[in-house]
């Protein structure tokens, strides 16, 4: 069945529901709403808590419309026998028809503080009752319009959503049939229901990523086998300038195993800030080229570029490993001769950006690609650089994954789903741990006090904001341009400051981080820009803005950016407390951290900015990390089962047709 078959769809708003994704009806039963709001639950009028909350009470008086610089504000109190809350609507002057004085309404909205004063803000009236789901939808196809559009095509649920897993398989790990979930997950008569439903459509599209992604970590590419020993290795931490620890020995060992096989390394490397993941990477390098092969490793930003160059050529070139650096403003002339000994194989080791990819770039003998900060490439350039590997005997280079963001191992095998997983969990001696303190706007002149004492020693400061600049949907958040500005002529009038952020001219942003690693600023105000490559170990306190509009593992990783050397190092959140707050003060364990986060965010929102090519069904996971060992538990059953071949049989053909022909996104490595 077409969507334009389906009443209220015709070829305009069916061209606004392809935009969202939306090209038939199964389409559109399967986008789940984001939320759901309670429309039982009553909240007293005398309610302090803020969060969104529906309450029922009278209007005793009038409520009052004012107009001013030609914005409409339409309030009153709404009373019961609590006691009263302020309520507001912007915009909205309609409203007052709609509102009598003495008559029972109830209202839901986002209940907020400011200045210790409540305020019910932009409410809706409610007439009906129980959840009540939210879509995420565009102005071409509003919620109310797109909600009815879902009422009329659960007509055809049953024709258009067949049941996809055998009934056996839906008993054996208590699944609710689909249609039953579908109804449930969209209109949920209860919360039970709705968890079953998330439950069972959270577990199918998991179940199909890992068996489709099993399968093609089935299919190992061939590859030159490193003819290597514990020698080389051993050989190479004897070059550092430092004792490694066990937990990086030991990751080398597997990567050195890997390595001397014939067939691609596929392999993940993660662990906290600060743990040593490079020096491996570099490690793994040092057996590429003792093997005699080429090596190169891509990062996402041209200033962790230069930083793993620079630090390869303290350690590797002394060696005789030949490193290089190729970005996308490498001179012409500099180009030209890297690309000739890349071709000829002088060039041992190169590092760089995407430049790495570019069609020119010819590799001699590739034979190791590491990618840093897997999360941020998509598909396509990874594979890329793999594929410029291949050999005229159609070998292939291994490949070493790299990741700076801690993952509970249950949401690495989603995420990373075909590739073994290396764990470094142990930090280096003598690091120590970054103390972490909330700080309420009350408290931010004392901190203030406390960063000048520090400077006056000779250290510096990160201040980190979640915007460049002001914004009128988000007036109450600071921006970096304005706190630079501020503090340049109050708090920080004496100190050296400067100010970088992401859309910053490259030059200028490098300039400047240059500068300030150089000792020449004492203060750097930026965005997240600084968030991962910043290595600057006289930097001891790490400043952030509005801390509850990160994640807890973004904040983790800015924080990682102080405490990189043996000085007394601290981290402060600009916040009033929280739950989430105060994890942070608790622990410096990354893992630990991302789990919370896994459990307050979900996984979907754990990695920052979802792309395409996400892992299926983290939408829908919530934070039950534990359906995700379930899940894997599940498939590695299939697998070893005699009596489940036919089932795994059925179910890879239905994972290959939902991903292959389907043209989903997906993520392998």
């Amino acid at each position: 069945m077409n969507l334009t078959d389906l009443k209220g769809i015709g070829p305009v708003r069916a061209e606004s529901l392809r935009a969202m994704g939306i090209v038939s009806l199964r389409d559109l039963l399967f986008t789940l709403p984001t939320c759901y709001e309670d429309h039982h639950t009553v909240y007293p009028c005398a309610t302090k808590e803020p969060g969104m909350i529906m309450i029922s009470g009278k209007f005793r008086d009038p409520v009052r419309l004012t107009r001013f610089h030609g914005i409409s504000r339409v309030s009153g109190s709404l009373t019961d026998e609590t006691g009263s809350m302020p309520v507001c609507w912007f915009n909205a002057p309609w409203i007052m028809q709609q509102i009598h004085p003495g008559e029972t309404i109830r209202l839901f909205g986002r209940m907020s503080i400011k200045n210790g004063k409540r305020q019910l803000q932009n409410p809706k009236i409610v007439t009906d009752d129980g959840w009540f789901p939210v879509y995420k939808t565009n102005r071409s196809v509003p919620e109310k319009t797109f909600r009815k559009l879902m009422m009329t095509g659960f007509s055809y649920l049953e024709d258009c959503c067949p049941e996809t897993l055998p009934r056996e398989f839906r008993l054996q790990h208590h699944l609710c049939e689909l249609n039953f979930a579908l109804r449930e997950a969209h209109f949920p008569a209860s919360m039970n229901n709705l968890e079953m439903a998330r439950r069972r459509l959270s577990f199918e599209r998991i179940l199909l990523y890992l068996l489709y992604v099993s399968m093609a970590g089935n299919d190992k590419l061939p590859a030159h086998s490193f003819e290597i020993t514990a020698r080389h290795s051993e050989q190479y931490w004897s070059f550092l300038p430092f004792e490694p620890t066990s937990a990086q020995k030991k990751v080398l060992s597997e990567i050195m195993a890997d390595l001397q096989k014939p067939f691609t390394m596929a392999r993940l490397v993660q662990g906290d800030v600060g743990s040593g993941k490079t020096a491996v990477a570099f490690g793994s390098i040092w057996l590429s080229y003792t093997a005699g092969y080429q090596s190169a490793m891509m990062a996402p930003t041209e200033i962790l570029a230069v930083q793993h160059y620079e630090s390869a050529r303290r350690i590797l070139e002394p060696h005789g490993v030949v490193c290089r650096l190729l970005t996308g403003s490498t001179k012409p002339k500099d180009r030209r001769a890297i690309l000739t000994e890349l071709k000829e194989g002088t060039c041992n080791a190169v590092f760089g950006t995407h430049a790495l990819i570019s069609k020119d770039v010819v590799y001699q003998q590739l034979g190791l690609v590491i990618t840093d900060e897997q999360h941020r490439f998509g598909v396509r350039q990874r594979s890329m650089l793999h594929e410029k590997g291949e050999s005229k005997d159609h070998s292939f280079p291994h490949v070493l994954v790299l990741s700076a963001t801690p993952i509970p191992r249950t949401l690495a095998l989603i995420l990373y789903g075909d590739l073994d997983i290396s764990v470094i969990d142990e930090l280096p001696k003598g690091r120590i741990p970054v103390k972490t303190r909330i700080v309420p706007e009350a408290k931010r002149s004392g901190m203030y006090g406390f960063l000048r004492e520090r400077i006056r020693e000779g250290r510096q400061a990160y201040i980190v904001c979640p915007s460049v600049e002001d914004s009128e949907n988000n007036d109450e958040l600071h921006s970096a341009k304005a706190v630079f500005e501020q503090l340049k002529d109050t708090a920080l009038k004496d100190v050296r400051a400067a100010l970088t952020w992401g859309g910053q001219k490259g030059t200028e942003k490098e300039q400047i981080l240059h500068d300030f690693a150089e000792g020449c600023y004492d203060v750097l105000v930026s965005t997240t820009v600084i968030e991962v490559g910043i290595n600057n170990p006289n930097a001891t306190i790490m400043i952030i803005e509005d801390a509850e509009r990160f994640g807890l593992s973004q904040l983790h990783q800015l924080r990682g950016r102080v405490g990189r050397g043996e000085i007394e190092s601290w981290c402060f959140l600009l916040s009033e407390a929280s739950e989430k707050m105060s994890i942070l003060c608790k622990t410096n364990d990354g893992f630990e951290i991302s789990r919370k986060d896994l459990e307050l965010r979900g996984p979907g929102d754990m990695m920052g900015t979802r792309q395409s090519g996400d892992a299926p069904g983290t939408d829908l996971i919530g934070g039950d990390a534990k359906l995700l060992e379930e899940v894997s538990r599940a498939v590695k059953q299939l697998h070893e089962d005699p009596s489940q071949q036919a089932t795994l049989q059925l179910l890879n053909r239905y994972a290959e047709s939902y991903f292959h022909e389907s043209g989903h996104g997906i993520a392998l490595n």
